[in-house]
Formats: structure tokens, sequence, C-alpha cells
């Protein structure tokens, strides 16, 4: 049978009729691009921000009539709240009395926005502010300001080392659009979906791993747009079966994008771990990045030099062929802490292109030795911060 097309998925989307019953949700704008991929059906519906939760039947039955289309095998659909460009942000929601405490949710600072939010309708329950996700202690973003530093690599040796720790760990590859975890893990497969949409997340080396390369063929070219991109991060996020986990690594695009945005917007980042190169070039990107997350208030873990020095194979000696150094001066410059030092070794590379990473297949090696003591600064600096106060982090 042909594979479904958007135009056919819109036609029959058009007979869902928009909130109070106001036309349909096809002519009022409201669906995003549809993405379709091995007959499943993804898009999102954009409802204003303070109608979400009402809004959720429009979501299931928009979802339902999609399933129900001969040829289509499942529908992801997500609500999203979009403001209109130009308006004002909505108001900060109240945290609704500190008795509410979690480990990721403390009293936050909201300079400016201690009185009760405006517009909020009487007796309407005040929305928590980046919800967490249940049972996932810290999540921590690993990101880079550029490609090509090796940024996934070190995401999944450091959930590996976070792991030979004695830590609870899963990773989420937030690359939509070069998804590399699945291949530097050694999985294949599609993930099963369990009761209530849930999706189960797949696993290797006692890692629970996230990729939308789990969910789309390598070969299929991901052309989303931002809000697209945002329902399917928030969906790898908040509806899959993470269990009870001590650590979220998130492996992020390389960049300062929508990805990364909606990460430090949406999601309680307990803290984010730069990846540089030695190079002064790759200095200035990796501080847009840390200018990004300084930005929306995610603490600063620390940064990590890759590929710091070149450790010969035949003799293990030393060449500091980048230069050296450069990571650490530029942490001490800014404040922010000195993570370690990681060398280029054919042996890190080799094992991370066989999916064999070397934390997992040599773990008495003098490499998987450094990605745990990154990884027990990182553990370190997280503790540091608690009790973690979502954005209550001010960086002057």
């Amino acid at each position: 049978m042909a594979e479904v097309t958007k135009e056919e998925v819109l036609a029959v989307l058009a007979k869902v009729r928009g909130p109070d019953l106001e036309g349909d949700i096809v002519s009022r704008g409201m669906v995003s691009d549809v993405f379709i991929s091995d007959s499943k059906v993804y898009f999102s519906i954009t409802v204003p921000a303070a109608r979400a939760n009402e809004l959720e039947p429009l979501r299931m039955a928009a979802e339902r009539t999609v399933k129900a289309m001969p040829g289509v095998k499942g529908a992801l659909v997500t609500l999203t709240a979009d403001r209109k460009a130009g308006s004002a942000p909505p108001p900060r929601p109240q945290p609704a009395a500190p008795a509410a405490h979690s480990h990721s949710h403390g009293h936050t600072h909201d300079h400016g926005h201690s009185h009760p939010p405006q517009g909020q309708q009487p007796g309407q329950p005040p929305q928590r502010e980046k919800p967490g996700v249940p049972g996932v202690g810290a999540i921590i973003a690993v990101a880079s300001g550029k490609g090509g530093v090796g940024k996934s690599t070190t995401a999944v040796n450091l959930a590996l080392g976070l792991q030979a720790n004695g830590l609870r760990v899963g990773i989420l590859d937030a690359d939509i659009y070069g998804p590399s975890v699945p291949r530097l893990l050694k999985i294949t497969g599609r993930p099963q979906q369990i009761e209530n949409r849930i999706i189960k997340p797949m696993e290797n080396y006692g890692l629970k791993a996230m990729s939308m390369g789990f969910l789309v063929d390598e070969e299929t070219a991901m052309i989303w747009r931002g809000p697209m991109v945002q329902s399917a991060l928030l969906q790898m996020l908040r509806e899959v079966a993470w269990g009870d986990l001590d650590v979220l690594v998130v492996d992020m695009p390389p960049g300062t994008g929508d990805v990364q945005l909606t990460m430090a917007q949406q999601v309680p980042l307990a803290g984010a771990v730069i990846v540089s190169t030695p190079q002064d070039l790759a200095l200035l990107d990796a501080r847009k990045g840390i200018a990004m997350f300084r930005k929306v208030e995610v603490p600063l873990l620390g940064i990590v030099e890759n590929m710091s020095y070149f450790l010969a194979p035949d003799t293990g000696k030393r060449y500091d062929i980048f230069g050296h150094g450069g990571a650490r001066a530029e942490a001490e410059r800014i404040g922010v802490p000195f993570l370690g030092e990681v060398p280029l070794t054919i042996d890190i590379r080799e094992r991370s292109d066989a999916g064999t990473p070397v934390v997992a297949s040599d773990p008495q090696g003098a490499s998987a030795k450094i990605y745990r003591e990154i990884a027990a600064r990182v553990w370190a600096e997280l503790g540091d911060l608690t009790p973690r106060q979502a954005p209550a982090i001010v960086f002057e």
C-alpha cells in the first residue's frame, strides 16, 4: 500500500473542530508541518499557552482521527504553545506553595515576578515552570559551540563514567538532525511502545538511551521546523519510561539553535557541560554556548577540553600538537570549573566508531580513567548546586 501523503492527512484533519467548535484546526492554521516516516505521522497543534491543559481532548481527537486512516501505523501528535510574535512573554508561573519542593524545583528567585502573574484566570491553578521528569534526578546537557569537537563521544563516555562511578544513568540524544548515539552505543532496532503511548528506552552497556535515530531511518533527511523539533524533543524526554535515574545526560546538537533554547527554556537542566578543543577558534565558539546557557540561567558545570593533546600509540609519548591549555585558561578567565583534558587517541576514535565506547570496552584503560574522573567532577559540581533551584542561579 502506498505511503499516506501529507495532503491526505490534512484532508482528514480538516474534519477536526477547533477550540470552542470554531472552524477546523487546519483552516485556523493550528497544524504544523506534517512529517511522515515509516507510515507514522508526526505533527503538532499550536494552541494558546494558557489553554494547553484543557485542549488535551483536541490533541487526542486529532491523533485518533489520523490513526484511523488506512495505511497509517501510528500517529504522534503534540500540543505546542505559541505566543504571537511581538506579544509579551507569558507571565512566569509562581510555585504554588513553599511545600511543593522537589529536588529540581525549589522556590525560584523570580526577579521582578513576585506578585501574582497578571492575566491568570481566577481559580486557575498556577502552572509549575519547567516540569521535571518523574524518577529522573539531575538532567545535564553536554553542548559545544560548533560541530567536530567530539561532543557526542564525550557525552556517551561521560554517561558511562557516571555509571561506572555507581550512578543510574540514561542518555537522551537531542541531536534531531544528526543523531549519533545509536551508532556510538551500537543499538539498532525500534523501541517498543508500552501503555499510554509511553516508549521504552533502548539499552546497551547498562545505559538507557533514547534517540531520534531509533525512530527514523538513518538515511531519512530530517527537515523539521522549530515546533516539530520542540515536540519531538519533549516527547523523547517526557514520554519515555526512563525509570529511576540519578542522571540523564542530554547530548545536545552543536551550536546555539532551536533545540538548545527549547531544552534550556522547557527542561529543568541542572547544569551544562561545554566540550571544546584547544584551538582558539573552537574556544570562541565555546564562548557562544557558554553565553547562551548563562542567558537562560542554566548553571555551567564546567568545560571539557577534548583532543587536548596527542598520545603516540607506539610510545605513549604526549605531543601538544594543538597548542595546550587553551580551554583551562579560558575556564579560569570566566570562572567556570575546568573538568579535564581528554587526549586525542586512535583508540577513543576507533572504539567510538565501532559502538564500543572506551569506558565500557576498556574500563581499566587510561582513557576510561580520565572520563571517570571528569564524571566525578561533574557529579561534585552538581552536589555543590543542591538543593537545585531550577532557574534560580543568576550569573552577574
